[in-house]
């Protein structure tokens, strides 16, 4: 008879899932194994370096672990399922450090001993702000699909056929949607010039 671990190589992701569901840590450790290395790649390109990419993985793995349960494979693949998660805590993360680095600037003694260099002065940066904040007012319009793949290709540098196979979507309908997404925000930021 084979060992438990040949035996669960074997199945598919939604078998270990239904077996990750029950608390069964050799078929997660199974399913781990099979998609570790893209769930690094993906945390890798979207925090940008290798600490942060390795907490995004655990962070994502353990709450696949604590929510398999929760697991509905009629929505989508297992694959699909670990790369989202991966992909929202590596979001979140990003958040994080941007909270914290804006909280770092708002104390004044912090920026009195770090000042802006000679070439990026107070007025440039201030604008560079205001210019963020509408985009991500911009972005709060578009549906979740549109936005989505608007992150994908510009905060995290995907290209189409990247997002495409991650999305597991034609490459048409994230060239769709992304084309949608852009002309939306394009119409509501010269409605607002207007007004």
């Amino acid at each position: 008879m084979a060992p438990p671990s040949d035996h669960l190589s074997s199945l598919s992701d939604r078998a270990l899932m239904e077996r990750v569901a029950k608390m069964d840590a050799e078929a997660f450790e199974v399913f781990y194994d099979r998609h570790v290395s893209s769930a690094y790649a993906l945390a890798y390109r979207i925090v940008g370096s290798r600490q942060p990419a390795d907490d995004v993985c655990q962070e994502a793995f353990l709450s696949v672990w604590r929510s398999a349960a929760r697991y509905d494979a009629d929505l989508g693949n297992a694959r699909s399922w670990i790369l989202a998660v991966v992909r929202n805590r590596a979001i979140d993360h990003l958040r994080r450090v941007t909270r914290t680095k804006e909280r770092e600037v708002a104390d004044e003694a912090l920026a009195e001993r770090h000042p802006a260099p000679h070439d990026q002065g107070t007025e440039s940066s201030a604008l560079r702000n205001a210019q963020a904040g509408e985009t991500r007012e911009l972005m709060n319009e578009l549906s979740e699909d549109q936005r989505r793949v608007i992150e994908l290709s510009f905060y995290s540098g995907y290209s189409h056929s990247e997002i495409s196979a991650m999305l597991e979507l034609p490459l048409g309908t994230v060239k769709a949607r992304m084309n949608r997404g852009l002309a939306r925000m394009r119409n509501v930021l010269s409605a607002g010039e207007t007004t």
